[in-house]
């Protein structure tokens, strides 16, 4: 029988939130469920969970967006992991990334959390840095504008332009972990754009 892979996008609850770069995680969370026709169903874990699969005959995969803010992601995540028998080597977690443009990616399995506050709870949740993160570069704010209010902002028109390519290829990177391993899945993500 396949693997099962949690792939999880972590972002802020609410209406208020759904759109901001802090979010962007979970945004790839609904392109992998769209590309499968699938919705989401609460889940007792403090989550909105879709169960589908990689493909037909393929690894199951279980899409989540925790209800919890941002820096309290562990609870959910490590709930949705013990529920559905995850191994920390089957968790992706994905998550925006100030310290990467906007419109990059860079995949990782395990080292430190960067100052990020939801990476680093899941961390923590699950007792070990040893999961794969697919990061979703949103850059640095202008001037001396504060990160925190910049990741807490909706994407600029120009952003949005291209927004939805960058979605697009966070989920294709998610779906190569779990299909060819992380090393080709960066080799993939990391290679420069023709």
């Amino acid at each position: 029988m396949a693997a099962t892979w949690l792939i999880v996008g972590l972002g802020n609850p609410g209406p208020r939130y759904e759109l901001t770069r802090h979010n962007v995680g979970q945004m790839v969370i609904d392109e992998l469920a769209s590309r499968r026709g699938e919705g989401f169903s609460q889940h007792k874990a403090n989550a909105r969970v879709a169960e589908t699969w990689l493909r037909p005959g393929g690894a199951k995969l279980v899409l989540a967006k925790p209800n919890s803010f941002m820096n309290v992601s562990g609870g959910p995540v490590s709930s949705l992991a013990k529920f559905f028998s995850v191994a920390p080597e089957n968790v992706i977690v994905i998550h925006d990334e100030l310290d990467i443009p906007f419109d990059s990616l860079k995949l990782k399995s395990g080292g430190g959390h960067g100052g990020h506050n939801g990476v680093r709870d899941v961390a923590k949740a699950l007792g070990t840095p040893e999961f794969a993160r697919v990061r979703v570069g949103v850059g640095r704010p202008p001037g001396r504008q504060d990160p925190a209010d910049w990741v807490l902002s909706p994407f600029s028109a120009t952003e949005r332009r291209t927004l939805g390519v960058l979605l697009s290829d966070a989920a294709d990177a998610a779906e190569q972990i779990v299909d060819e391993g992380l090393t080709a899945a960066q080799q993939r993500a990391h290679a420069p754009r023709a």
